[in-house]
Formats: C-alpha cells, sequence, structure tokens
C-alpha cells in the first residue's frame, strides 16, 4: 500500500536530516521507512541511525519548492492588500506583533495587514485588520482558532479575511468577519465586515509607535498652508 505523504511525514524528514538520525520507533518512521524514503543504517558501535535516502532528499526539496511558491504567493496578496490600503488614504503596517485581552488571559495577533485612517482625531481611525489566506488547508486551519479571531476582534473594528479566488466560499467564514475575495485582476467584496465603534488600547499605540508604516500614505499636500482647516 502507498503511503500518502502528510504534513507530518515531511516534517519528519527534515528533522533526520538536520539530525544524526536517532530513531524515534514510531509510526511515522515506519510509514517512512515502508515508502524509501529513510534507511536503517548499522553503525561499527552496533546501534542503529535513520538515514535520508535520495528520495527522501527529493521529497525535502520537492516540499521546500512547493512552501517557497505558497509563501511568495501569500506575500504578494500581503502587498497587494497593504498597498490598496494606502492608495485609499490609510496607514497600513505588515507583520506586526500586538497583544490583546481575550476572556481572563492574553493573547498575542500578528496580522497580515493592520492600518488605519490618517486622521488626527482618535474617533475616526477606524482601525482594520486584514488576514490573507492562498490555501484552503491554512484557511481551515485558521478558522479553528477562534482565540486568534477573538484577539484581532478586539484590536480592530472591521476584520477581513483576504481569500484568493477559488479557496472557500464566503459562508465558510464566520459572520463577524468580512470577505474579500482575490482575483487576478482584483479584490471583490464577497461579504462586508460589520463596522463596530472601538478605541485602539494603550499597548496597540505603542506597538505602532515603534513600528515603521508601510511607505505611500503620505498626503501630496501634507505640508498645507498655515490657518488652513485640517481635514478629520
Amino acid at each position: 500500500m502507498t503511503t500518502v505523504l502528510t504534513i507530518v511525514h515531511r516534517r519528519r524528514l527534515r528533522d533526520v536530516w538536520r539530525s544524526a538520525g536517532w530513531p524515534c520507533h514510531d509510526m511515522v518512521e515506519v510509514e517512512l521507512l515502508d515508502a524509501g524514503l529513510l534507511e536503517r543504517v548499522r553503525q561499527p558501535s552496533g546501534h542503529e541511525t535513520l538515514r535520508v535516502t535520495d528520495a527522501g532528499v527529493a521529497c525535502i526539496a520537492e516540499t521546500l519548492q512547493r512552501n517557497r511558491a505558497t509563501r511568495d504567493a501569500h506575500e504578494s496578496l500581503v502587498e497587494r492588500v497593504a498597498r490598496e490600503m494606502t492608495r485609499n488614504g490609510r496607514i497600513a503596517w505588515r507583520g506586526l506583533s500586538l497583544r490583546a485581552k481575550v476572556g481572563d488571559a492574553w493573547a498575542m495577533a500578528m496580522p497580515d495587514v493592520f492600518s488605519i485612517r490618517n486622521t488626527s482625531v482618535e474617533d475616526y481611525l477606524e482601525p482594520v485588520v486584514h488576514e490573507i489566506k492562498v490555501r484552503r488547508a491554512d484557511l481551515l486551519a485558521d478558522l479553528k482558532r477562534e482565540a486568534k479571531r477573538a484577539a484581532y476582534l478586539q484590536l480592530c473594528g472591521e476584520c477581513w479575511y483576504v481569500i484568493r479566488d477559488g479557496i472557500a466560499q464566503a459562508d465558510e467564514i464566520p459572520s463577524e468577519c468580512g470577505v474579500l475575495v482575490a482575483s487576478d485582476s482584483a479584490l471583490e467584496v464577497a461579504r462586508p465586515a460589520p463596522r463596530r465603534a472601538m478605541r485602539m488600547p494603550f499597548q496597540a499605540w505603542m506597538v505602532l509607535a515603534r513600528s515603521t508604516p508601510l511607505a505611500g500614505w503620505h498626503s501630496d499636500e501634507s505640508q498645507g498652508w498655515l490657518g488652513a482647516p485640517i481635514a478629520p
């Protein structure tokens, strides 16, 4: 019977490749041996170690290329969404690490894109989180993490999932989040995000103060005439 390789098998292969090859003697190892991706090696001292075969090396390389392609697609869409926020006059950040209070505990939230309006009035900030997904498996795994979603909702007035066209339907996303579908040519609203009034917590302000926003948010007329009215 042919072994169907899962992420667990591929991770174990990488672990053996980076290690001295000490066996675990579990079923994952048995399946990798049976598939010819690992082999047992008898050392002069008499003990056995594991060695990644040529087929195993090819499997590791194929996994690396696939992960790299997925990561590139994800990063490309993150950049696209962030740029869209700046074109809409918002200040956007990528890769922030924000703390949020979820119930009685603190949780770390790392939204792909976090943005606020370019305004001097706190009530008009409208903080928004965009979470980007280009693979269905990643989306389904993320949807199971209710604490992560709750943390996002503590930090923003709108939370959006941006999904690559074809990986899911809008009704698979929890109703508290909006859904944007990314095609090759456009970002289309499949379902608007519920808008909630909120003020950003102090710890979020401190993170923003230490972080650099994406370039491009500056107004062309950022230095206005003295005495001119200030836009909200």
